[in-house]
């Protein structure tokens, strides 16, 4: 029968109303809310017709007036913006090559390997990762993760794996857990510019510490450590480097980690070109060489694995001192619930993909790249006014631009959407 105008107070345990009128819980939705009433039982508020509260006496809006967040406003993404936006016309001439995003599938010539693509196959077979997995992933697809970096040096168990959509929620969820609005964190420069939009949407203040190119790229250690002060949470790390293709030596990082130490602050380790080096380099895990700084290793298939859209990333959390202790995981597992992030399906490939994929294919893959480069670095330095540095991993080059030589451009960013329009060839200028 229909209510009358009144407001009721409902006994969700289904033994009725108080209130001139008595309504059985059943009658909402026939059996309640999940077959127990709202929440499940308890006591909550039905109002029928919206009088159950007073009518307040306060202005209201004159006219609509929706504006956007300050974080909305906050946020940029300046080499998506350059990409996205561009509104540059090539030559039509010639064809368009595209150099200014890091996704190795645009050209079609570095597919992955057959074992990748038949392990999601497989998952996708199964049928058994269809659904919502935990927030931080499966346990099964974490200890995999766990048991491929785990080492002697940084042992790893699958608590201490959080999967991701890709390694940009990775390192989304870093420095969200380690910092506050008014905080600062520490950026190479030149650097990768999503450090910059995350920090700055979340009101965190971005210091930029010097790499120095006549040193293949090495920090400026010593403009790294006047940049710190108490309000320094976090330092950004970025190894191998995207966009300097450097690869740091075990000395130097041991250098890093001692400033780090000195000044208690902890490391943000963007190491998703992690084993991308060219023959004759290595490349040791920060974790690996850390005796006590607390370090965020922050990785995921997409370039070794050459997947990037498939969205798989993770953090390794490196704390065997415990300084971050349960409080950091915590806010982990608590941010990872925002959203879920990794893929069901990739997660349950995961395991498969990091056990069989054959050391051909990483083989193969960094040798097409080495090779490339050496091409890029030969051909770019016969050019007067060029001056590129020969990259020792994952699969960028940066070039020096002596502006004298081209008195007709004014910065970089004029020199690349020139680049673009006479020569139909897309570069990123360093200054973004």
């Amino acid at each position: 029968s229909r209510m009358d105008n009144k407001s009721y107070l409902v006994q969700m345990s289904g033994n009725g109303v108080h209130g001139k009128s008595t309504v059985n819980a059943k009658s909402l939705n026939g059996t309640g809310v999940n077959g127990k009433g709202v929440h499940g039982n308890g006591i909550h508020h039905v109002s029928v017709n919206g009088s159950l509260y007073p009518a307040k006496a306060k202005s209201r809006r004159q006219r609509w007036e929706v504006k956007p967040s300050e974080m909305a406003n906050n946020t940029l993404n300046p080499i998506r913006a350059i990409v996205d936006g561009m509104k540059l016309t090539p030559n039509p001439d010639k064809p368009m090559i595209a150099l200014s995003i890091g996704d190795p599938t645009v050209f079609g010539n570095l597919p992955t390997d057959d074992a990748v693509l038949q392990a999601m196959k497989n998952a996708i077979d199964s049928q058994k990762y269809n659904g919502y997995a935990p927030s931080i992933g499966y346990l099964k697809s974490r200890q995999a993760v766990a048991n491929f970096y785990s080492c002697p040096e940084a042992p790893l168990e699958a608590e201490d794996v959080i999967l991701t959509s890709g390694c940009s929620q990775a390192i989304d969820l870093a420095i969200s857990v380690l910092c506050n609005p008014g905080d600062n964190i520490l950026v190479p420069c030149p650097g990768f510019s999503l450090y910059k939009t995350l920090a700055v949407s979340m009101g965190i203040e971005v210091k930029l510490y010097n790499l120095l190119p006549e040193k293949s790229w090495e920090v400026d250690l010593q403009h790294l450590e006047s940049l710190i002060d108490e309000r320094t949470s976090c330092l950004i790390v970025t190894n191998p480097s995207n966009p300097c293709g450097s690869v740091f030596s075990e000395e130097h990082l041991q250098k890093i980690l001692k400033v780090a130490s000195r000044h208690c602050v902890p490391i943000l380790a963007d190491e998703i070109y992690s084993d991308m080096v060219f023959p004759g380099c290595s490349c040791p895990s920060m974790a690996s060489l850390s005796t006590d700084v607390p370090i965020l290793s922050c990785g995921g298939l997409a370039k070794r694995w050459l997947v990037p859209g498939w969205r798989m990333g993770w953090i390794l959390i490196h704390d065997r001192n415990d300084l971050f202790g349960s409080e950091i995981r915590q806010g982990l597992v608590k941010l990872s619930q925002r959203i879920l992030g990794a893929c069901s399906i990739v997660q349950g490939a995961l395991e498969s993909i990091l056990n069989n994929t054959p050391q051909s294919f990483y083989n193969n893959t960094i040798s097409f790249l080495k090779s490339n480069s050496k091409i890029c670095f030969n051909e770019l330095s016969t050019v007067p006014g060029l001056n590129p540095v020969m990259p020792s991993g994952a699969m960028y080059l940066m070039v020096g631009i002596d502006i004298d030589h081209f008195p007709e451009f004014k910065n970089d960013v004029d020199f690349t959407e020139q680049l673009v329009t006479e020569q139909s060839v897309f570069c990123l200028p360093a200054s973004v």
